[in-house]
C-alpha cells in the first residue's frame, strides 16, 4: 500500500479536489493506495475560532456563515460537473455535522466554557468535511472507496488535544478491519481514539501524524506527503532566493530540520516511517510529474549540507554561580524541575569550568521554567550560591543540518563565519554528539540576515552584490550601462550577482530587491513621488529587501553625502566612490572614517579618486603593506588637463583646446575646476595621506595653471571667452619650452614631505614627456623601486573609464569577509 497525504493550501475550491482525486486514481491503477486528507485550507482556523466565540458566550455567526462560503461551493461545483455527484445527499450529511456543531456551540455558550472532547470534535470536523467530499468524488468517478475511522484504528495516549499514537496496539486494530485491495482507503487525519473510544486529536502537523502512522501499521510501501511545495529546500524559499530543492535527505536529517523549524514535516511525523524504516517522499500537488524529496535511510552525501532552519519565540535562560562548579546532580536538579513543570527545553550547552549551563525554551514557557528553578533552587540563590537567573528574550535558534557535516572539515568555521559577515552577535553555541547539526542562538530579529548569509555559504557559487547608487547623470549612468552590459556574463562566467538594488538623485529614490530595471530607470525616478535616501531608509532597505552584501556607490559630488558615510556604514553599506569630497575633507574626518571602516567591519575603497580606472590607490597600498615607502613622487594627475596640454602641443590656443575638451565631456561643467589646478591638488593630498602624511587641504601649494582672473565666469562658455585674454600668455610659455626641446606639463609633487602641484617643463628624459591625449602618469620613486620609477601609465580621462574604475572597486567586495 502507498499512503498519500493531502494538506490544506492557501486555497480551498473545488479544483483542488480534482487534483487530489486524479493523483489518488493515477496512484491506485498501479498499487493499493490510501488517502489522509487534512481540512480545507482556513476551516480548521474558523473552527477554533467557533470554539473560541462559543466559550465566550457567543454564537459564532459569521464563522458559520465563512465556513459555508468556502465548503457548499466546493460540493455544488462538483455536483455539477459529475454526473454521478450526489449534491443533495452530500450537503445534508455536511448540514448534519453543521447542525451538530451549533448545537455544541450553542452549549459552550450558555456553560460559558468548552470541554476539550468537545473542542476535540469541533475542530475535527473539516478532516471529516473533506473525506466526505472526497468520498463521493471517488465513487462519482467510478472507483470503490473504504473509509476508516481513526477513532476505531489509531490507539492514543496522552492528553485529549496532543495525543500520542501507540503503534503496537493501533497494528491489531488495523490488522481487525476488512481489506479490499480494489477500493482506495480513505481516513481523516489529525485525531484518534483514546483507551475510552473517545476522539482526540493529535496536535500540531497531526494529519502529517496520522499518515505516517497509518503507514506504519498497515506497513505500507511508501508514505507520500503531498502539500504546496515541491518537496523538502534548503531554507524557506519564500524567505531566501536561491533555496535548493533537496533530492534525497535520511530520516535522522529530516528529524533534525523539523525539530529546528522547518516546516515542510514536524518531528513525530518522521518518528513512525522511520522507525519501520518507511520512505517518505515529499511532493507538490500542482506539480505530481516532479521528483520531489526522498526521505529514507539513504541520503545524498554529495550534499553535506541539507539545510538551515530557524526556531522563533525562544527565551535563554543562563544558570551560573560558583555553586555550579564540581556540585554533583545540579545538571540533574535543574532539568529534573524544568521536565516536573512540563516545559520543553530546546537547546543546552554547558562553559567547559562547570561554571554556568545554558538553555532555551519556548518563549510561552519562560514563566513557568523560571518558577520552576526558582523554586528548586531557592537555597542556593538566597545563600549567592546561584547568581540570579539570566534571561534573554526575544531569541531564535539557526541551526545548519547536514550527515556531511562528519565528514566535511570546515563546516561550523564557515557557519560562523557567515554569521560574523552578517553583523550577528551569537548568544549560545550548540553541537549534536552526532555531528549532524550544528545551532546557534541569536535574536530573533535577525534571523532574516542569518539564514541569508548561511543559506549563500553553503548553497551559492555565487557572490551578491547589491548595490545602491546615488548619483545617476555622467560616471553613475556609465556605470549602470556597464552592469547592464556585463551582468550575464560576471553570473555565467565568473559566479558574480550583481544587482543594482536601488538608485536615486537628490530628490528621489527607486527600489527592487531583485534589480531596478536598467532600461527605464530615468523614467520610473523622474516619475518617483519617494524621497531621497538617508542612511536611516538605506538601513531599512537592508532589512526588507534581504540585502546579502549592501555597497553604496556614490557618483555625487555632494559634499554633504560625503559626511554621511559614517552614518551609512553604521547602516550596514560598504562605500566606493569616485568623488573625492569625503578624503579631502579635514584629517579628522579622514581618520574618524576609516576608523568607522574598521568597527563596522566595512571596506571604503576609492580607486577612481586618483587616475580613473588605473589602479593607482590599490597599488599604492599593496606596496606599503609590503613594507615599501615612498620616496618622490610626480605625476600627471589630470586626464583633463593631459588632453588639453596634448592640443596645445599641436598648435591650438588654451581656450581652444579647452572648448574642445568641454564638448567632448572630459571637463567639469566649469572648466575652470579644471584649470585652476584645484582638483590635482585633491588627488595629491589623497595620495599624500595615504603615505602617512597628516596634512590638510591648505598644505598642498596649488598653481593655477593660468592667472586666476582668467578662469571668472559662471558658465563655461563665459570661463572660454575670458581664457582668450591668456592665450598669447600660454602660447608663448609653449613656444619657450619647445625652444629648449621639451613640453609644458601640469605636474603633481610629493617630496621632502612637501606636496604641491605647478606648470613645469619637462624633458624626453622625464617620463611624464610623452604623457598626453587624456593619459595620466604616475610616476613613484620607493625604497623598491629606485633609482628607476615605478610608472603606472593609461588613459585617465571621460565617464567610461572613470565608471569602470568604480565598477572594479565594487566587484572587489565579491569575497569580502571581516577577516580583511
Amino acid at each position: 500500500m502507498r499512503v498519500l497525504k493531502f494538506g490544506g493550501t492557501s486555497v480551498a475550491n473545488a479544483e483542488r479536489f480534482q487534483d487530489v482525486a486524479k493523483i489518488a486514481l493515477d496512484t491506485a491503477a498501479h498499487s493499493q493506495t490510501a488517502l489522509v486528507l487534512s481540512a480545507p485550507a482556513k476551516i480548521t482556523n474558523l473552527l477554533v475560532a467557533l470554539v473560541a466565540q462559543g466559550a465566550a458566550g457567543n454564537s459564532g455567526l459569521k464563522e458559520f456563515d465563512d465556513i459555508r462560503a468556502i465548503i457548499e461551493p466546493i460540493i455544488t461545483t462538483l455536483g455539477s460537473k459529475f454526473e454521478g455527484f450526489n449534491t443533495k445527499k452530500i450537503l445534508s450529511e455536511y448540514n448534519k455535522t453543521m447542525e451538530t456543531i451549533r448545537k455544541r456551540v450553542d452549549g459552550m455558550a450558555l456553560l460559558g466554557v468548552c470541554p476539550e472532547l468537545v473542542m476535540a470534535y469541533i475542530e475535527s470536523r473539516g478532516e471529516s468535511f473533506s473525506i466526505l467530499i472526497m468520498e463521493e468524488l471517488l465513487k462519482s468517478l467510478g472507483k470503490k472507496v473504504r473509509v476508516i475511522d481513526p477513532v476505531k484504528v489509531l490507539v492514543t495516549e496522552g492528553p485529549i488535544m496532543e495525543s500520542s499514537v501507540n503503534i503496537d496496539a493501533s497494528k491489531a486494530k488495523y490488522a481487525a478491519l476488512e481489506d479490499d485491495k480494489d477500493a482506495i482507503t480513505l481516513m481523516s487525519g489529525f485525531c484518534g481514539g483514546n483507551a475510552q473510544g473517545e476522539l482526540v486529536l493529535l496536535g500540531r502537523n497531526g494529519s502529517d501524524y496520522s499518515a505516517a502512522c497509518l503507514a506504519a501499521i498497515s506497513n505500507a510501501e511508501c508514505c507520500e506527503i503531498w502539500t504546496d511545495v515541491d518537496g523538502v529546500y534548503s531554507c524557506d524559499p519564500r524567505a531566501v532566493s536561491g533555496a535548493i530543492l533537496l533530492r534525497k535527505m535520511s530520516y535522522a536529517e529530516a528529524m533534525e530540520l523539523s525539530y529546528f523549524g522547518a516546516k515542510v514535516l514536524h518531528p513525530r511525523t518522521i518518528a513512525p516511517i522511520a522507525q519501520f524504516h518507511i520512505p517518505c517522499l515529499i511532493k507538490n500537488t500542482k506539480n505530481p510529474k516532479g521528483e520531489g524529496t526522498l526521505i529514507s535511510e539513504e541520503t545524498d552525501l554529495s550534499i553535506p549540507i541539507k539545510g538551515i532552519s530557524d526556531l522563533k519565540g525562544i527565551a535563554l535562560l543562563n544558570i551560573s554561580g560558583p555553586g555550579m562548579k564540581g556540585m554533583v546532580g545540579m545538571a540533574g536538579r535543574l532539568f529534573t524541575a524544568v521536565s516536573r513543570a512540563n516545559v520543553s527545553v530546546t537547546l543546552i550547552t554547558q562553559s567547559s569550568s562547570e561554571y554556568s549551563i545554558s538553555f532555551c525554551v519556548n518563549q510561552s514557557e519562560l514563566s513557568k521554567a523560571k518558577r520552576a528553578i526558582t523554586g528548586e533552587f531557592k537555597l542556593e540563590l538566597k545563600e549567592g550560591l546561584l547568581n540570579p537567573i539570566e534571561v534573554k528574550e526575544g531569541c531564535a535558534i539557526i541551526s545548519v543540518v547536514g550527515d556531511g557535516m562528519r565528514t566535511v572539515r570546515g563546516i561550523s568555521g564557515k557557519f560562523f563565519r557567515a554569521l560574523a559577515e552578517a553583523n550577528v552577535n551569537i548568544r549560545a553555541i550548540a553541537q549534536g554528539s552526532s555531528e549532524r547539526s550544528i545551532s546557534a542562538v541569536i535574536s530573533q530579529k535577525r534571523v532574516p540576515e542569518a539564514v541569508a548569509f548561511a543559506h549563500t555559504a553553503f548553497f551559492n557559487s555565487k557572490q551578491r552584490l547589491d548595490v545602491v547608487l546615488l548619483g545617476c547623470g555622467g560616471v553613475g549612468g556609465a556605470l549602470l550601462s556597464q552592469i547592464k552590459r556585463q551582468r550575464e556574463m560576471l553570473s555565467s562566467k565568473q559566479g558574480i550577482d550583481i544587482r543594482v538594488v536601488g538608485v536615486g538623485n537628490s530628490k528621489h529614490f527607486i527600489s527592487d530587491p531583485n534589480c531596478v530595471d536598467l532600461e527605464n530607470y530615468q523614467e520610473r525616478l523622474s516619475e518617483s513621488d519617494s524621497e531621497a535616501l538617508t542612511p536611516e531608509t538605506a538601513e531599512a532597505l537592508i532589512k526588507s529587501a534581504h540585502l546579502l552584501n549592501p555597497i553604496l556607490v556614490d557618483c555625487t559630488t555632494s559634499e554633504e553625502l560625503a559626511n554621511s558615510y559614517i552614518d551609512y556604514m553604521k547602516a550596514g553599506y560598504h562605500i566606493v566612490t569616485p568623488s573625492k569630497k569625503a578624503n579631502t575633507l579635514s584629517f579628522d574626518f579622514y581618520r574618524k572614517l576609516r576608523e568607522a571602516a574598521k568597527l563596522h567591519h566595512r571596506k571604503f575603497l576609492y580607486e577612481a579618486n586618483v587616475g580613473a580606472g588605473l589602479p593607482v590607490i590599490n597599488t599604492m597600498q599593496n606596496q606599503l603593506a609590503a613594507g615599501d615607502e615612498l620616496i618622490d613622487f610626480a605625476g600627471i594627475l589630470s586626464g583633463t588637463l593631459s588632453f588639453i596640454f596634448g592640443l596645445v602641443e599641436d598648435g591650438k590656443t588654451l581656450s581652444e583646446a579647452t572648448k574642445i575638451a568641454y564638448e567632448k565631456g572630459f571637463t567639469e561643467p566649469n572648466p575652470a575646476d579644471d584649470l585652476d589646478g584645484m582638483d590635482v591638488g585633491r588627488k595629491l593630498l589623497i595620495l599624500a595621506r595615504e603615505n602617512g602624511m597628516e596634512l590638510e587641504l591648505s598644505d598642498v601649494r596649488i598653481d593655477s595653471i593660468v592667472d586666476p582672473k582668467y578662469l571668472k565666469g559662471s558658465s563655461a562658455k563665459e570661463v572660454i571667452a575670458n581664457l582668450k585674454n591668456a592665450d598669447a600668455e600660454f602660447s608663448k610659455k609653449v613656444s619657450e619650452a619647445k625652444a629648449k626641446g621639451k613640453v609644458l606639463r601640469y605636474v603633481g609633487c610629493i617630496k621632502d614631505g612637501k606636496v604641491f602641484c605647478q606648470l613645469r617643463e619637462v624633458g624626453p628624459e622625464d617620463p611624464l614627456f610623452r604623457v598626453r591625449d587624456g593619459e595620466n602618469a604616475l610616476a613613484l620613486t620607493t625604497l623598491y623601486y629606485q633609482p628607476i620609477p615605478l610608472v603606472i601609465r593609461g588613459y585617465g580621462a571621460g565617464t567610461e573609464v572613470t565608471a569602470a574604475g568604480v565598477l572594479s572597486d565594487v566587484l572587489r567586495l565579491q569575497n569580502w569577509t571581516h577577516e580583511e
